[in-house]
């Protein structure tokens, strides 16, 4: 899974609402879509992206698919943007270092 893959998948705001939905624990899919406005195959689609970009797990219960944040895909997108911030903190560390170095003289 790489982080452009589950930025894309988020980029959509019904997937977001879907793994908002998933926070609360895993839940067949035929729930997820009830308070949806789109019909249960365009569901299985966004569900569909989610669990391609490593994002949600699916896991057959007799005749229905029930799903679940995956965690792993979550890791991996929080330490690609802990980087991102790492980044961002040693610029602004620097930054600082070198307008107070020059407010000394």
């Amino acid at each position: 899974m790489s982080y452009g893959a589950t930025l894309t998948a988020l980029a959509d705001p019904t997937r977001r609402s879907i793994l908002e939905r998933l926070r609360g624990g895993e839940l067949p899919a035929g729930e997820l879509g009830r308070d949806l406005p789109m019909s249960q195959p365009a569901v299985s689609k966004h569900l569909r992206v989610l669990r391609e970009a490593g994002l949600v797990r699916e896991r057959r219960a007799g005749t229905r698919r029930i799903y679940a944040v995956e965690q792993q895909g979550l890791a991996e997108l929080r330490s690609w943007l802990d980087g991102l911030w790492d980044d961002a903190l040693a610029a602004f560390g620097e930054a600082a270092e070198t307008t107070y170095e020059r407010g000394s003289e």
